[in-house]
């Protein structure tokens, strides 16, 4: 269990006042839940998932992993940004790589075990390839199969398909949705989309402006429903889709957050 407790985060801001960002966060995230923080710029989404990566100390509270408490960056929590943090010098097959490199893993073992994952996101054809041959999507796909590497225990994602067109994010979320089946990895992604979010997420918790706080919790099947039929097209057009998708609107869409959140 990945269990986080009254977390709450605060910045000092330039005029001397505290920025409170995070305020008494509670979630427990299982073993192959895959949970999505939904939420406007500025509700704490990412200071979150930092927290929880382990780059960002909380200033209350705790988040521990399997009982142990998160103090830092670890190889049991693999992280994938929005832009792709790829070397660009490197290949393909090394940038997957990189983290059993740093663990102190064979060549050969480290190669073999790229090799897996890049074809399990669809790319193992590309294995000699370097970044700049290849597009967004593509990018993203080796970035989520060098967070796998490792084996980590929960998989973090910073909108990763924010900046895709909306073919390729399609196409991403589809990929995703394999991966986590495949490997059964519990899964935090953050988003702005609504759709996104109910389409991708065992859990989604709705977060509020500044402090951050949830507001609303949902358990949802959507997501179970595709692995078990591949038809987007039914569950995007299902009415408790549709319900859903307006019911958090709502929540979201007051006066000061009118045109910050997509559909």
């Amino acid at each position: 269990m990945l269990s986080i407790q009254n977390a709450s985060v605060y910045f000092d801001g330039r005029d001397g006042r505290d920025i409170h960002a995070l305020d008494r966060v509670n979630i427990d995230i299982p073993e192959g839940a895959f949970v999505v923080a939904l939420g406007a710029s500025g509700c704490g989404k990412s200071t979150l998932l930092n927290a929880i990566a382990g780059f960002l100390p909380l200033s209350e509270g705790a988040i521990t992993l399997n009982g142990r408490a998160i103090t830092g960056p670890g190889a049991d929590r693999g992280v994938v940004f929005q832009k792709d943090t790829l070397l660009p010098w490197s290949n393909v097959l090394d940038n997957v790589a990189l983290g059993l490199k740093f663990a102190g893993t064979s060549k050969r073992q480290r190669h073999e075990k790229a090799q897996e994952l890049l074809a399990l996101v669809g790319l193992k054809d590309f294995a000699k390839s370097l970044p700049y041959e290849l597009s967004g999507g593509m990018r993203q796909r080796v970035g989520i199969a060098r967070a796998l590497a490792t084996e980590p225990d929960i998989l973090l994602m910073d909108e990763p398909f924010g900046a895709l067109d909306s073919l390729t994010r399609e196409q991403m979320q589809e990929l995703l949705i394999s991966v986590w089946h495949r490997t059964g990895k519990r899964i935090f992604f953050i988003t702005h989309s609504i759709e996104e979010a109910l389409f991708l997420g065992t859990h989604v918790i709705v977060m509020s402006p500044r402090p951050g706080r949830i507001v609303a919790r949902y358990e949802l099947d959507f997501v179970k429903r595709f692995v078990e039929t591949g038809d987007v097209r039914s569950i995007h057009l299902s009415p408790e889709f549709g319900l859903l998708r307006e019911e958090i609107r709502e929540i979201l869409h007051g006066d000061d957050n009118k045109g910050r959140l997509s559909a």
